[in-house]
């Protein structure tokens, strides 16, 4: 698949507020066999690359509305998740590192905020731990500063991995030892966790039924008939011909009216007459290629896996024509100090090429 991709805004030196960077991506689709679906090119990659996904939103026309609400919806049960206190030792030990991390496939996150708290998290078998220089001291283990260096005001912190999916990582090996030993002395208190298992079974008897995890569904919220101007979707390869200015300029004007239509901004809305002195907002393009029309959006949130993501994405291209456009959005929850996080956007004008924006914090 060919793509383009460009760094759209120029930012300075990085700092500890360093404002995210935007990255527009244009390329073709592809076949797409839904019984063997792709997964080494984009878009697919850059859904599977984020980690933890907060929140996903589904904007497309109304006249559509009926077959992806039965495709998404009446067709397949809503993802969950669920809210348990656990200490990080009850974690790597017993039957819930046997059955969950051994055997199963699941994601974890630990409650804090990157930057400011001890952190944890844990995917594709992966312990990640994010932690302040006092923890990292403490727990006696090996790994690498993390965050901006060399900046006045800022502490060090530190971050340390292990594969907990690796043949060294059982009782009796050094480095799971020494782990186990930090996991009783430094990380000995319960703290609250995200838990949500990817694997399609679950183990019997659960083990993580003794600590009474709470349970939570991720149903969608459902907006319909949103009287919106939608600008001409399908001129990016235009566009792309005539100039990269041209390019840049009309992806990112694509972008804001998608974040508009998103909030459900009256600013779209056919019939809006602010002031111009309020705002000066305009649909992108000239009048001869927009027009009126309705659209809906359906908005998942909670504790969600890329893998959801990347099939929802799928199964809604499976769920309508060739020439129907969509907007498929993807957004992380928030890290660092500042609070930003990350957010794909996957716009199809048509079936057979996509537009993606990709807005990554600085970290």
């Amino acid at each position: 698949m060919s793509g383009l991709q460009k760094n759209m805004l120029a930012f300075p030196t990085p700092s500890m507020f360093q404002a995210s960077k935007c990255f527009v991506t244009y390329g073709a689709m592809g076949h797409l066999d839904p019984k063997q679906p792709p997964s080494k090119r984009k878009p697919w990659t850059t859904l599977t690359g984020q980690d933890f996904v907060h929140r996903v939103d589904l904007i497309l026309p109304q006249e559509a509305y009926d077959a992806v609400y039965a495709k998404l919806v009446s067709d397949r049960p809503a993802p969950e998740f669920k809210r348990v206190v656990m200490s990080l030792h009850d974690i790597l030990s017993g039957d819930f590192f046997a059955e969950y991390i051994k055997k199963g496939n699941i994601n974890m996150l630990s409650e804090g905020r990157r930057g400011i708290d001890n952190v944890f998290c844990l995917k594709n078998g992966v312990l990640t731990m994010f932690l302040d220089k006092e923890a990292y001291e403490r727990a006696g283990l090996v790994g690498k500063p993390h965050g901006v260096k060399g900046k006045r005001g800022m502490k060090p912190r530190w971050t340390v991995e292990f594969d907990l999916m690796g043949s060294s990582m059982f009782p009796g090996k050094k480095g799971f030892d020494r782990l186990i030993y930090a996991s009783k002395n430094a990380f000995n208190t319960p703290i609250t966790w995200l838990f949500c298992n990817i694997s399609p079974t679950t183990p019997e008897p659960d083990p993580l039924a003794s600590h009474f995890p709470v349970k939570y569904m991720c149903n969608p919220k459902v907006t319909q008939d949103i009287a919106v101007t939608i600008p001409n979707l399908s001129s990016f390869d235009t566009a792309l011909c005539e100039s990269d200015d041209d390019f840049e300029s009309l992806s990112t004007e694509i972008y804001e009216w998608l974040s508009l239509v998103r909030l459900q901004s009256p600013r779209i809305d056919p019939g809006d007459q602010i002031n111009p002195y309020l705002c000066r907002y305009q649909v992108p393009g000239d009048e001869t290629g927009e027009h009126v029309g309705k659209a809906c959006k359906l908005s998942w949130q909670g504790f969600l896996p890329t893998a959801w993501s990347r099939q929802t994405l799928i199964d809604i291209i499976a769920a309508l024509p060739p020439k129907r456009w969509f907007s498929f959005s993807t957004t992380t929850f928030s890290k660092g100090m500042v609070g930003d996080n990350s957010e794909c956007t996957i716009l199809l004008p048509s079936a057979v090429e996509y537009i993606m924006w990709e807005v990554k914090p600085h970290e």
